[in-house]
């Protein structure tokens, strides 16, 4: 089978992808337990396998690293081991089933009208997908949880608190599916500047730690009639949940 996509950038560091990998653990645990077979792949993971090798190790499953350039599978080979493999693969995924595919920094070289085919391509085998994109050291990130036959759930936004100047510097790196409409008139841009809002109002709490900020700046955004699905102990790792259709263009 012929692998679809095209070769990414490869840019890669360790760390990066804790944040997504950490919520895929507390949101789509039970997916994987209750699994019969439980596998995971990890699409496009570029130059380096270590965030696939994370990824094994934070979720205790079977991992199948895929990447459509064969110089970068031969190169992850060594670091193979029994529940850790690497694959020839794309947006077909290398004929696979998984329970869950992560595909980060993927999409973001893709043209939007793009997207709706790949998630379908990535999710048409049954597979949940968290698919997004974060910075070079995973500081600022935005995944889209969508669920099997494509259809997109939710929206998460994740920033490393101690760093963050404000939640609408998250725009940057939205997914490709919404990073073009973060301008006035779009909801994605709306909930951007309700938390900018909210944030900007609890400075004073700033002195208590930026946990106590970012905590306000999404009860404010809740108050504001923002459909918040996570609660307190997310939002405390600098992640706030919202259901997609709440943002979607």
């Amino acid at each position: 089978m012929r692998p679809l996509g095209s070769i990414t950038r490869g840019t890669t560091n360790p760390n990066r992808l804790r944040r997504v990998d950490n919520w895929i653990a507390a949101t789509l645990g039970g997916v994987l337990r209750r699994a019969r077979d439980p596998l995971v792949v990890d699409l496009g993971y570029g130059a380096s396998p270590i965030t696939a090798i994370e990824l094994h190790a934070r979720l205790g499953v079977p991992v199948v690293g895929l990447e459509i350039d064969p110089a970068r599978v031969a190169a992850a080979k060594p670091y193979e081991t029994a529940g850790l493999r690497f694959r020839l693969g794309g947006f077909e995924l290398a004929g696979l089933r998984p329970t869950v595919v992560r595909a980060f920094n993927v999409l973001r070289q893709y043209g939007e009208q793009d997207v709706p085919a790949a998630w379908s391509a990535m999710t048409a085998s049954g597979a949940w997908l968290v698919e997004g994109t974060c910075d070079e050291l995973g500081r600022l990130a935005a995944w889209v949880l969508v669920a099997p036959a494509g259809a997109p759930r939710t929206l998460t936004l994740a920033a490393r608190l101690a760093n963050l100047d404000q939640p609408g510097t998250i725009a940057e790196r939205l997914p490709k599916a919404l990073i073009h409409h973060n301008v006035p008139g779009e909801r994605i841009h709306a909930l951007l500047r309700d938390l900018d809002a909210g944030w900007r109002a609890a400075a004073p709490l700033s002195v208590f730690g930026p946990r106590q900020r970012w905590r306000a700046a999404v009860e404010s955004a809740r108050t504001a009639g923002w459909p918040v699905l996570d609660r307190p102990a997310r939002w405390r790792l600098g992640e706030v949940t919202v259901p997609y259709a709440a943002v979607a263009p």
